[in-house]
């Protein structure tokens, strides 16, 4: 018997030779020599000769991806463990305060208001209703939001269920995809990965539950009217909340949409005054007797420079960094993935992105010479020692001047700009070029199976838009409408983002223009009060600098960031994106302006005074593992376990005033931004 695991060792390193013995006469000995037969050692020299004949694999770059990827996943899985595990009265470990709820629970407050949760872009879950054959399997199963395990089995199958119709918007020929109903929808993204779980348990522990809190979940991939158009979205909101009303003791809603969300529900109140077929039918007065408070969430209001990369270029500083990484990853000819060319492709038929591009022109966003942020410091120690300065020579006005004059300026009203000389000249010292109007010239170069509208326009259209130079927040609106005209037309029949002149005009009544702040007016609410909450301190991308792509591959996106533009005296560049103040995805301009000037006391935007507040959160990133993503933190997402603005959204929920929460709390510079930006109230 003991010979045995050794004739297995042998069939291991000899496979071919073993089963060749195996079936021949010659593997059959006399009784008296089997045990001397089967014990004979093969000498070392021939088994490093036979390794040495076996062909050597060869590593490929997908071998190292899929490496990194698995040490990446297995890195997030530990931490996660030890998050999850660890007591967090270990010896050296700071103690977590009490969540919010249970100690407002012990201060005695209790639910009073039901809730509405409205939750933005990409954080909700959408799951197959009908699908193509390749999704064999998928029916009813989340193929966004969840595992994300689809990618990797069948990721062109997955691609192609995302996507929407390019000609309608709407579902594509055999596919059904509908966003995940309940309050399910949005408390995770992934597992682990928390949206709403955090705010919907503190909610829990002061009294709330499926009876007084609702998830109006949508499908954030749709245009904000064919949401209603196709499922009848907005008309079940309507429902919701009317319900909630009436079987709470009359009790007022308190709506807390984020992110991309706040618009949506800026949307809805429009649409739930307007008459019929358009509107909801709700009259004039439904807001103020349905609706306490709106408690908007990482408000994109005026849009997020963001986007404007994702439909440009299919960028944003994260893929300007794999490219600057692994340059080779994403524009392999060999690998040809096309990775950004699919992206593109999907995000293109997404109308929600268009409702993100900045709102308000160059009025808003700035023009080629000055914006609002102007003087913005991102160096955060040059910062303090600018600030240190300003308190020391308050009553030396020289000094500060002097300050201010040796500061470079950042231009961030280009927000493409072609070169970073082009980014930092004075617009008077452009070449003729820059002054050149740009049209459209359609190529002959179509090919392959990702669509992308750069295949169907010449070089010569190319290289005009770079000898541009520089676009703001007017002229790129123009640029897109050059670059993708079929994704722009079928958009802009559902979303506007200019500058109301007159917002009594007749015009204004049609649904492109509600989820534009300013070019809608606020409902008749008097008692109603709207919040604008949101981190700060943390670098926001702002503007970009392109060049155009060294690759000439069919179907390829011709421009993409340049990542090697960096080192301004300021540190406000890095990798190819000015970065300004915000929380991460929206900068402190989108997110505080409306509620710190647009909005603020009765105003042509606001004609019936509904209060308005700024409750701002300094970003502090976590001081240990046991808080996970941080309870102090004020990035874009991480802001929903924030315990500050949790409790906010729990004592106006029970009852409390925006003056009973202590009014305004500021931290960036929103109110002087929004003096300088110069518009008709």
């Amino acid at each position: 018997m003991a010979s045995i695991p050794r004739f297995r060792k042998l069939c291991i390193v000899e496979p071919a030779k073993c089963s060749s013995s195996l079936g021949s006469e010659s593997f059959e000995k006399p009784k008296g020599d089997e045990k001397q037969s089967l014990e004979s050692p093969i000498s070392a020299q021939k088994v490093k000769r036979d390794k040495r004949q076996l062909p050597k694999k060869e590593w490929r770059c997908i071998d190292t991806c899929c490496w990194i990827i698995g040490y990446m996943c297995t890195t997030w899985w530990l931490l996660l463990f030890l998050f999850n595990c660890l007591p967090a009265n270990l010896p050296g470990l700071t103690r977590l305060p009490d969540p919010p709820g249970a100690r407002l629970k012990r201060e005695g407050l209790t639910a009073l208001h039901p809730v509405v949760l409205v939750p933005g872009i990409v954080t909700g879950g959408l799951e197959l209703w009908e699908g193509k054959p390749c999704s064999e399997g998928l029916f009813r199963k989340r193929i966004w939001g969840g595992s994300f395990t689809e990618i990797f089995k069948r990721p062109l199958c997955w691609l192609e269920h995302l996507s929407l119709d390019n000609e309608t918007g709407l579902d594509p020929p055999g596919i059904r995809v509908r966003a995940v109903p309940g309050l399910v929808a949005a408390d995770y993204f992934a597992p682990g990965y928390f949206v709403w779980a955090i705010l919907i348990e503190n909610l829990a522990k002061i009294g709330y539950d499926g009876k007084n809190m609702y998830m109006a979940a949508y499908d954030w991939r749709l245009s904000f009217q064919n949401t209603e158009m196709r499922d009848q979205a907005l008309s079940r909101l309507k429902s919701k909340i009317e319900l909630m009303h009436l079987t709470n003791g009359q009790k007022k809603v308190v709506v807390v949409p984020h992110s991309m969300g706040v618009i949506y529900f800026l949307h809805f109140l429009k649409w739930v005054e307007a008459t019929p077929p358009m509107g909801g039918g709700g009259g004039p007065d439904w807001c103020n007797k349905h609706i306490k408070a709106i408690m908007n969430i990482g408000p994109a209001l005026l849009g997020v420079p963001k986007a404007v990369g994702n439909l440009f270029s299919a960028e944003s500083k994260d893929v300007a960094f794999i490219r600057a990484m692994a340059p080779g990853l994403l524009d392999s000819k060999t690998l040809g993935l096309q990775t950004l060319e699919h992206a593109m492709r999907v995000f293109r038929t997404w109308d929600s992105v268009i409702s993100l591009l900045p709102k308000g022109g160059e009025t808003i966003w700035g023009n080629l010479d000055s914006s609002p942020e102007e003087g913005h410091e991102c160096d955060s120690l040059k910062k303090r020692q600018l600030q240190a300065s300003l308190s020391n020579n308050k009553g030396n006005n020289s000094d500060t001047k002097r300050v201010f004059q040796v500061k470079e300026l950042t231009k961030y009203g280009r927000i493409i700009s072609f070169g970073m000389a082009a980014s930092e000249l004075p617009s008077s010292q452009f070449s003729t070029l820059a002054s050149k109007g740009i049209s459209s010239s359609t190529g002959n170069k179509s090919c392959g199976n990702v669509w992308t509208e750069y295949d169907e326009m010449s070089q010569e259209s190319i290289s005009r838009v770079a000898e541009k130079k520089a676009f703001t927040a007017e002229t790129l609106i123009d640029l897109l409408r050059l670059v993708a005209p079929k994704m722009m037309q079928r958009a802009e029949a559902h979303f506007s983002h200019g500058i109301a002149e007159n917002l009594d005009d007749p015009k204004y009544d049609h649904f492109k223009y509600w989820s534009n702040p300013l070019e809608t007016k606020l409902p008749n609410a008097p008692d109603m009060e709207i919040y604008c909450l949101y981190g700060t301190g943390i670098p926001t991308e702002r503007s970009y600098v392109y060049k155009l792509s060294p690759s000439v591959r069919c179907n390829n996106i011709p421009f993409q960031i340049d990542s090697t533009a960096d080192g301004s005296s300021n540190g406000c560049l890095k990798g190819g994106v000015y970065f300004a103040d915000g929380d991460e995805s929206v900068p402190v301009l989108s997110a505080g302006y409306m509620c710190a000037k647009g909005w603020r006391g009765r105003t042509r935007f606001n004609p019936f005074a509904i209060a308005t507040y700024i409750r701002e959160f300094e970003h502090k990133p976590p001081t240990s593992l046991l808080e996970g993503r941080g309870i102090e933190s004020g990035a874009h997402v991480d802001i929903m376990g924030n315990v500050a603005m949790i409790e906010d959204v729990l004592r106006v929920a029970a009852g409390a005033s925006g003056e009973e929460l202590g009014g305004d709390k500021i931290y960036s510079d929103i109110m002087r931004m929004s003096e300088r930006i110069d518009i008709k109230l």
